[in-house]
């Protein structure tokens, strides 16, 4: 008979985390919860005491799931507390049989499996079939990651828990909204105001809090990081006004195709994703019907996107770079197209930040259908310019962290239906693409080949 072990290992729940904690205890099926919690209120603690309990009730497949892979190594695999103790050290070696830092997973002598993992490559998990899963910091996270792990879980009986403090009005917002009026799900919203120590006294104090303000924290993110509020925009966001705007104008909804209008599309055609915008303008008005994004697809796959749909095309917009030769085939993506029947017009290559204020221009023109382009509509909300930190120590949420942007945008999951879009932005301006022997507008897109 092994050693017995107690868990959680060197670690008890604070006051206000008993709520979240006893609604996981107990081996049950289908738990859900969002714990919408300030910064330093212990976040990820929790989840990794979460699950060391719940790898030992059920054998399985858990994972911790962050934005992106090196955020996970970062904050979580090589984290630390503030007191200075590893996150990881809060799996007792007893119950250890293998730990492999390169792939940032360990093995349990029960047989189940702790991974830490980045939604910026959900891709590579393909396959696999966790029981339980965190995501941490899920308001920055792609949102198609739920949409890949939900029907693994509810196949399964296995829980989630998101864990993450506001960043506007996106993906984060609707998740919390739907939770709080689900009797099904755990919720909970706590600012510095909701939470003190044992003593009683505040977990972040306002000194701390005004410390970091005169150390250049901006008033938005203290709003988010510490007072959990919703309503403050994502720092560095670029469209984070005109979408809004939008939202606040009821620009954002029911947008039907009219069949009378020829559909314009714009591309972003990259090795990891392809992403299409579906558009349709009247006079001033510019309206946006659908949009498509698939990822390891070759481009007959996205002619029979086109085909199947039932609209009458008349420009499809591409970066400039679809002209350069592969080398594998030895023939240009736009020559490939064109042998399915797609007659791509190129976009000029131009500044990212010229376009990007091109986008912005467009914006209070126009109309998205909330449905259809509900990515694109999040992805238009979350793009913005990456952060450069400067860090004076980095262990989890608890970093002391200062930051400046750069000039460019984050490449993350926004990047590619925001390039798209702003293809199409660039292209509403005369003379921003080339015609390629002025070819008459296509009524639909013809694929020579097999779809299968």
């Amino acid at each position: 008979m092994g050693k017995a072990i107690e868990l959680p290992f060197g670690w008890r729940p604070r006051n206000y985390q008993l709520k979240a904690w006893r609604h996981f205890e107990g081996n049950k099926e289908g738990l859900r919860g969002v714990c919408v919690w300030h910064r330093r209120a212990g976040k990820d603690l929790f989840a990794i005491n979460q699950i060391a309990v719940k790898s030992q009730e059920r054998v399985g497949t858990y994972w911790h799931m962050l934005p992106t892979y090196k955020q996970g190594r970062a904050i979580v695999w090589n984290g630390f507390t503030r007191e200075g103790k590893p996150f990881l050290s809060h799996f007792p070696r007893d119950m250890i049989a293998a730990s492999y830092g390169a792939e940032m997973q360990m093995h349990f002598n029960n047989g189940s499996i702790y991974k830490v993992v980045g939604t910026d490559n959900i891709d590579s998990l393909v396959g696999t079939n966790p029981v339980g899963v965190v995501f941490s910091e899920y308001s920055l996270h792609d949102p198609g990651a739920w949409d890949y792990i939900r029907p693994i879980l509810r196949e399964n009986g296995g829980w989630a828990l998101f864990i993450y403090t506001p960043r506007g009005k996106n993906h984060g917002w609707k998740l919390y909204q739907m939770a709080k009026d689900n009797p099904d799900w755990f919720c909970e919203r706590l600012s510095v105001s909701d939470t003190v120590n044992e003593k009683g006294l505040p977990v972040i104090s306002r000194e701390a809090i005004e410390m970091d303000r005169k150390e250049g924290m901006s008033d938005q993110l203290i709003s988010q990081e510490y007072f959990v509020d919703f309503n403050a925009p994502l720092e560095g966001a670029y469209y984070a006004t005109q979408m809004e705007r939008a939202q606040a104008e009821d620009r954002i909804t029911n947008v039907p195709w009219d069949s009378r209008l020829p559909v314009d599309t714009a591309w972003d055609i990259g090795g990891d994703a392809t992403s299409i915008v579906f558009t349709q303008s009247v006079n001033q008005e510019h309206r946006i019907i659908d949009y498509y994004e698939n990822s390891g697809e070759p481009l007959p796959h996205y002619a029979k996107i086109l085909h199947e749909k039932p609209y009458t095309y008349r420009n499809h917009f591409a970066p400039w770079d679809i002209v350069i030769k592969e080398y594998s085939t030895g023939k240009t993506r736009i020559e490939v197209a064109k042998s399915l029947g797609i007659k791509f017009k190129t976009t000029f290559k131009h500044d990212v930040l010229d376009g990007i204020e091109q986008v912005r221009s467009l914006l209070q023109l126009c109309w998205f259908d909330a449905k259809r382009c509900d990515r694109l509509v999040e992805a238009l909300k979350s793009y913005r310019k990456e952060k450069q930190p400067e860090r004076l120590g980095y262990s989890g949420e608890d970093s002391n962290e200062r930051s400046f942007f750069k000039e460019e945008p984050l490449h993350d999951w926004a990047s590619h239906p925001c390039d798209a879009f702003r293809y199409w932005a660039w292209n509403q301006k005369s003379k921003n693409h080339n015609r390629h022997g002025e070819e008459p507008p296509q009524t639909h897109a013809v694929d020579k080949y097999a779809y299968s």
